[in-house]
């Protein structure tokens, strides 16, 4: 690169610093997603978590709703903890594409330079976030697990300054073998997405208002507005593992698909739903829609049965805030052993039968 275009670059660099005044960006903007005009379930965990970070920075909390014919979900928005509402109605964000709803949230943020904006690691998020955040020039971490204020870098360097009231994102980094907390101080909004499940949503409070405010910054349809000529719902009898109360879980240790009948009768005695680990999903054995891990759903029931499952951190990243975790392994040395609440060595193929016809005693009984 001849020194010209080096320097050319640098001085587009130090003008784009000048011309971004961290100060003016002021508050946490959330993403709430919308299906059908139904609020997908992120979006409440999302302004449960952004509520956290908003009274860390003494500021507000607001949900930016795109969409068509949408206004009235704001007060459903407001009840989980929304103290702002911006809402975007336009026919051209009826359905989801990627080219109208890009252009309406960076112009929102263009508009009213939020400090922080989470979104959610949807399908439509991980399509929307990296797009957005290269329009706006700024960072975005994808998959977080953790979002904290603080300072960085985290330990003070000799030399170097350290910012404090910084949005430290973290995340499994490395395949899951390590975790990484990032930071983006130099730029804004403070961007990052967030796997569904991983945060929680605020009790409900009915009757709770928000401030509403509608901004549309025009559509002009082009090349790039994909048009959808037919939208086909897939039909399937699959339970959301996520809003499972108790999951009874398998791993390859379980042995073969045919095997699983053995969690199937423990989960209908328990009504329970069963899910599993990742080594399952790719031997064919049982569907994506069940897994549960770093690669597959977060998940939070008041009962985790973790069988044959060695407890890789992989999987573990998306279980270990289950209320109660028992593990029945027959590896005693199984890391799932470190983080169960209750732990059976042993060959589940003996014990889940005996579990199970236990079980049906005591319920009989009563």
């Amino acid at each position: 690169m001849s020194s010209k275009c080096e320097n050319e670059l640098a001085a587009l660099a130090a003008e784009s610093e000048e011309i971004m005044s961290l100060e003016e960006y002021k508050g946490v903007f959330v993403f709430a997603q919308q299906v059908d005009n139904e609020i997908s379930g992120i979006a409440l965990e999302l302004i449960g978590k952004g509520k956290g970070l908003a009274n860390d920075l003494g500021t507000e909390v607001t949900a930016v709703l795109l969409g068509s014919g949408v206004k009235g979900l704001a007060d459903e928005l407001a009840a989980y903890g929304a103290d702002r509402v911006i809402v975007v109605d336009d026919p051209e964000l009826k359905e989801y594409r990627t080219e109208p709803y890009a252009h309406a949230l960076a112009s929102v943020i263009e508009k009213y330079k939020p400090e922080i904006f989470l979104v959610g690691a949807t399908a439509i998020g991980r399509d929307l976030g990296p797009r957005v955040s290269a329009r706006i020039h700024t960072g975005l971490t994808a998959d977080c697990t953790q979002l904290d204020i603080g300072d960085f870098p985290l330990t003070p360097v000799p030399g170097k300054e350290q910012k404090h009231n910084q949005l430290l994102m973290t995340r499994p980094a490395f395949g899951g073998n390590t975790i990484a907390t990032i930071a983006c101080p130099d730029f804004r909004p403070q961007m990052a997405t967030v796997r569904p499940g991983v945060m929680q949503k605020l009790p409900k409070e009915e009757g709770r208002k928000a401030v509403v405010e509608e901004f549309n910054p025009g559509f002009t349809p082009d090349n790039k507005y994909v048009e959808i000529l037919e939208v086909v719902k897939a039909v399937t009898d699959t339970v959301d593992i996520m809003d499972a109360k108790i999951l009874v879980s398998g791993g390859r240790g379980v042995g073969s698909p045919e095997n699983f009948k053995l969690l199937d009768d423990l989960a209908e005695v328990l009504g329970a739903t069963v899910s599993c680990s990742r080594a399952v999903v790719d031997a064919g054995w049982k569907p994506k829609d069940l897994q549960v891990g770093q690669t597959g759903k977060t998940v939070r029931p008041n009962v985790y049965f973790a069988i044959g499952i060695s407890g890789a951190i992989q999987h573990l990243a998306g279980m270990e805030e289950s209320d109660i975790i028992v593990a029945i392994n027959k590896d005693e040395t199984a890391p799932i052993f470190e983080v169960a609440d209750y732990g059976v060595v042993g060959d589940l193929n003996k014990i889940l039968p005996a579990l199970t016809e236990k079980l049906k005693a005591e319920l009989a009984a009563k």
